[in-house]
C-alpha cells in the first residue's frame, strides 16, 4: 500500500473515514471505498465514552484499544486523527470545518451506537455531505436473516443453518488493502486537539501471555491457529491447558481482523466442499458471534433484561462475600478458581471455563448474571457486548437459545474432564501445586456443589409453578 499527500489547498474535496470496530487496513469496506472514491481522506477514530455510558471499554479491553490504535496510525503514517468527545458532535462539526463532501464507515450494532449513528447520518446529510456505511464487522447483516414468517431467529442452529447458509448471502471474500492512499496533509492534523492516550491502571500485565494488539498480530495469530490449532480444534477446544483454540477473539472484536477473512481463510486450507469436522466446528463459532450480534440487534435490551421474562421472578441471592470471593479467585473450588486468576492476570479466560464460571455463580451461588457480566465486561481484552450479553444469558438459562435450566457445570467434573492432568489449574492456582504450599493456604469451599445444585434446581422449578 502507497501512502501519498495532498495538502492543504489541494482542488480534492476532503472525506472523513471514521474508524471504529476495524482497525485495520485490509478488508475494510469503508476504508476501501472511501480510497476509490478520488477525494482526500482524512482518518479519525473518537474516543466516545460520554454517549457510550455504562458501555464504554473497560479496564483490560482499554489497553488493547490504546496499543491497536497506535498500531493503525503507524500504518497510516500516524496520520490518524484521534479525538476524545461525543462523535455525535465532533462527526458534524469536523465534516463543515473541512466542508467534507463525504463521510464512510463500517456500521456497528450495539443499541447505543445504532441510536447515535442514526443522528449523525442526519446531520451530516442536512449539510448536505453524503454518508456511505457498509458492513464490515459480521458475515451476516442481522438485518438480512429472517424466518420465512418475517420473525427473527430465536435458535442458533436454524438461524445459521438455514437463514444464513442456505438462504443468506454467502460471506463476502476479502477485500485487498487499498493500493493507495491519499491521506491529508500531517499539517491538517495540527489544527485539531488530539486526544491523550486512555487511561490504563496496571496494564503490564496484559502484556505478558504473548498478546500482539494490532492488524499485524491478528494475522500472525491467524497464521498461527491454521498452522498448529485448526486440524485439532473440534476436540481441542474444550481444553485449556491445551493451545488448540484460535485466541482470535480480542482481534475480532476491536476488527483487527474481520471475520470474512478468518472464515476463507479456513475455508482455503480445505480443497473440495466437504469441511472437516474441526473447520466446520471452527466456522460455526464464527456463526455463534454473528448469532449474538443478530440477538442483540433485534433485541437492544440483551445487556440488562431477561430475554425470557419469566426469569424476573428469579430469586437471586444478595451475597457480597460469594461475589467478592467468585471474582478473585478464592472460592475453594480449584477449577473455578484458576479461571478467575486466568481473567486477573491476563484479561482472558478459555471459553470452556468461562461457561463453568459463569454457571457456578449463576447457579451454585445463584448470583445475578448481570453482575457476572459486568465483571467481565471490565476485566476481559475481549469484551463485547453482544457476545458477552447472549452468553451470560444463555448459561443463567434466560437468553435466546438458553441452556435449560437443569444445565449445571459441576467444575470439578469438568476438571477432571478438561484439565485431566491438573496443568491448567496448577498454573493459575499455584498453591495447589505439590510441595508449593501449605494445604491451609488455599480456601475451604464456599458452598458445597451439591447442594448448591439442588438449592438450584428448587429455585428454577419455582419459576414453572407460579403463573
Amino acid at each position: 500500500m502507497k501512502i501519498s499527500s495532498r495538502k492543504e489547498g489541494s482542488t480534492a474535496q476532503t472525506a472523513i473515514v471514521w474508524f471504529r470496530q476495524d482497525l485495520r487496513i485490509a478488508d475494510n469496506p469503508a476504508l476501501c471505498a472511501a480510497a476509490e472514491s478520488g477525494f482526500t481522506l482524512l482518518p479519525v477514530y473518537i474516543h466516545d465514552d460520554e454517549e457510550a455510558g455504562e458501555w464504554r471499554p473497560g479496564t483490560a479491553s482499554r489497553w488493547w484499544l490504546q496499543q491497536s490504535l497506535d498500531s493503525l496510525s503507524a500504518s497510516l503514517d500516524n496520520r490518524l486523527l484521534i479525538l476524545r468527545g461525543k462523535a455525535i458532535d465532533l462527526i458534524p462539526e469536523l465534516a463543515r470545518q473541512l466542508d467534507a463532501a463525504a463521510v464512510f464507515w463500517n456500521r456497528c450494532y450495539e443499541p447505543w451506537r445504532l441510536r447515535r449513528d442514526d443522528e449523525i447520518k442526519e446531520r451530516l446529510q442536512r449539510d448536505q455531505a453524503a454518508v456511505r456505511t457498509f458492513n464490515g464487522s459480521l458475515l451476516f447483516d442481522p438485518t438480512s436473516i429472517k424466518k420465512q414468517d418475517g420473525e427473527p431467529y430465536k435458535v442458533f442452529t436454524p438461524f445459521y443453518r438455514k437463514g444464513c447458509l442456505e438462504f443468506g448471502t454467502p460471506p463476502r471474500h476479502p477485500l485487498a488493502a487499498p493500493r493507495e492512499l491519499p491521506l491529508a496533509d500531517k499539517s491538517l492534523l495540527k489544527q485539531f486537539a488530539v486526544a491523550d492516550r486512555l487511561p490504563v491502571n496496571d496494564s503490564d500485565r496484559y502484556a505478558g501471555p504473548g498478546w500482539q494488539p494490532g492488524e499485524a498480530g491478528a494475522q500472525h495469530r491467524l497464521e498461527a491457529f491454521l498452522a498448529d490449532g485448526l486440524a485439532h480444534y473440534d476436540e481441542g477446544r474444550d481444553r485449556p491447558d491445551c493451545e488448540a483454540v484460535s485466541r482470535l477473539s480480542p482481534h475480532l472484536h476491536f476488527g483487527e481482523l474481520s471475520p470474512n477473512h478468518a472464515w476463507h481463510a479456513v475455508r482455503d486450507t480445505v480443497p473440495g466442499s466437504k469441511l472437516p469436522e474441526s473447520a466446520d466446528r471452527f466456522l460455526s463459532e464464527l456463526g455463534w458471534r454473528d448469532f449474538s450480534y443478530y440477538t442483540l440487534y433485534h433485541n437492544p435490551e440483551l445487556p440488562t433484561t431477561n430475554l425470557k421474562r419469566q426469569f424476573d421472578r428469579f430469586p437471586w441471592r444478595d451475597d457480597d462475600d460469594a461475589l467478592t470471593a467468585w471474582q478473585e479467585g478464592r472460592t475453594g473450588v480449584p477449577f473455578v478458581d484458576a479461571g478467575m486468576r486466568e481473567l486477573r492476570d491476563t484479561g482472558y479466560m478459555h471459553n470452556r471455563v468461562r461457561m463453568v464460571v459463569a454457571s457456578f455463580l449463576v447457579k451454585n451461588l445463584l448470583i445475578d448474571w448481570r453482575h457476572g457480566a459486568r465483571w467481565f465486561w471490565d476485566k476481559l481484552l475481549d469484551a463485547d457486548l453482544a457476545n458477552n450479553s447472549a452468553s451470560w444469558q444463555w448459561v443463567a438459562g434466560c437468553g435466546a437459545d438458553a441452556a435449560p435450566y437443569f444445565r449445571i457445570f459441576n467444575p470439578e467434573t469438568q476438571g477432571r474432564k478438561f484439565d485431566p492432568d491438573g496443568n491448567y489449574v496448577r498454573q493459575f492456582v499455584p498453591e495447589l501445586a505439590c510441595g508449593s504450599a501449605a494445604d491451609d493456604e488455599y480456601p475451604e469451599p464456599i458452598v458445597d456443589l451439591k447442594a448448591s445444585r439442588e438449592r438450584a434446581l428448587d429455585a428454577f422449578k419455582s419459576l414453572r409453578d407460579k403463573h
